[in-house]
């Protein structure tokens, strides 16, 4: 298994600093190919952002042993953005990542962020750069939606670029399901505060209001709080069917052993940010078991198209690649292959070069299909999958890809 420390060549949990990866094969003599590459490797969801940036270097030391661009490697330097201080993601600590990245002109891309939070403070900053950066998993849809454009990309030029849906599709899309594949009547609402959390639980409320579920409440949790026994003290006197959560994993874990105490019959769901080992570990079973989750992308891991990829993933880090491990290889992908159309056309693959190639890009044949940006960075492919947590003791109980069961794709209307 390659730890995370010998994956990134130094020790993950120091926010401030940023580490380098290269191919062994590099050689001193190939121009260097720089990507920034962050996640939130302290706190809550450590061990999602160690899964999720593997499918990175796994894509980048591939195209440095199969010397993909003649005379060029690729390097990646590891930015975190989580802090002790903070528990998961601290928006402080990614604006300071942001502008180390812009500071350096050895970067001309990056991969990340992680959540939606640290992509807001992150966005702006890269605008002024020109650098442009391809998020594996973050999905709050103010960042590229235009009407926030002069507060996200005050330059003018996409920058923040998807290979995964919104949550203007995660949202709805899982409200669609609970209606009317598991026809609730009623529903509590919650969300942790966060720019994801907040967002996702937004968009859920206003779709499953349409639908006529009725909404008993809603709630903000501080993910710093250790008892949510009061709210859900409450949500049990109301007696709905189901109880949504917007949010990750540092309420999520508290919430999903408390829930299990207080509300254990009642339906739970949220969206990527508790399908995760984090929530399997934390919270455990059988506090999880049942949990409805989504994940804005397509479900590809169990897929035979996938079988060398995962397999290879499995032997390199000793543990069995998520979807967003996925999308992340797959925006890796994204950036090697926008280098190399630039280097085919004789010119340098220049951070201004960059952005203007992987806005232009077209993958095809990726795991999740073809891969195409619209004029403000989102995929054009647009896919939630459902999933929900079911004890297999055949297999881990930390494991994602053994524990929660792919229920299939959660209807657009």
């Amino acid at each position: 298994m390659l730890t995370r420390r010998n994956a990134f060549k130094a020790a993950a949990g120091l926010a401030a600093t940023a580490t380098v990866g290269v191919s062994q094969g590099a050689l001193a003599a190939d121009k260097s190919i720089k990507v920034g590459l962050n996640m939130s490797f302290t706190g809550a969801d450590a061990e999602s952002a160690t899964r999720v940036a593997n499918g990175a270097i796994l894509a980048f030391d591939d195209a440095n042993a199969t010397n993909a661009i003649k005379g060029y490697k690729f390097e990646y330097v590891k930015f975190d953005d989580g802090t002790a201080t903070a528990g998961q993601y601290d928006p402080a600590q990614a604006a300071t990542n942001a502008k180390k990245m812009v500071s350096d002109k050895g970067f001309v891309a990056a991969l990340g962020p992680q959540m939606s939070g640290a992509g807001k403070a992150m966005a702006p900053i890269l605008s002024e750069g020109n650098l442009a950066i391809i998020t594996p998993s973050s999905t709050n849809p103010d960042i590229t939606n235009p009407k926030f454009a002069a507060q996200y990309r005050p330059a003018g030029k996409a920058i923040y670029f998807r290979t995964v849906a919104t949550d203007a599709f995660q949202g709805p899309n899982m409200a669609n399901y609970m209606a009317k594949t598991l026809k609730i009547k009623s529903v509590y609402i919650l969300d942790d505060s966060g720019a994801y959390g907040v967002g996702l639980a937004d968009a859920f409320q206003g779709q499953i209001e349409k639908l006529g579920v009725k909404v008993l409440g809603r709630d903000r949790l501080d993910p710093k709080a250790a008892d949510y026994a009061s709210v859900l003290t409450k949500i049990k006197a109301l007696a709905p069917d189901a109880m949504y959560y917007g949010g990750v994993g540092q309420a999520g874990v508290k919430l999903a052993k408390q829930s299990y105490e207080i509300i254990p019959n009642v339906i739970k769901a949220g969206g990527d940010g508790v399908y995760s080992t984090d929530l399997l570990k934390g919270a455990g079973f059988p506090a999880v078991d049942g949990w409805y989750a989504t994940q804005a992308s397509p479900h590809v891991t169990e897929d035979k198209s996938a079988e060398v990829f995962t397999t290879r993933f499995f032997q390199r880090f000793g543990t069995h690649p998520d979807d967003y491990a996925v999308t992340c290889y797959t925006g890796a992908q994204v950036i090697i292959q926008a280098a190399k159309n630039l280097v085919a056309a004789g010119k340098e693959p220049t951070r201004d070069a960059m952005q203007a190639a992987i806005q232009t890009v077209s993958l095809k044949g990726s795991l999740i299909g073809t891969v195409e940006f619209d004029e403000n960075g989102d995929m054009k492919n647009k896919v939630i999958s459902v999933f929900q947590i079911k004890k297999d003791t055949t297999k881990a109980l930390d494991d994602t890809e053994g524990q929660y069961k792919y229920i299939g794709v959660a209807p657009m209307a």
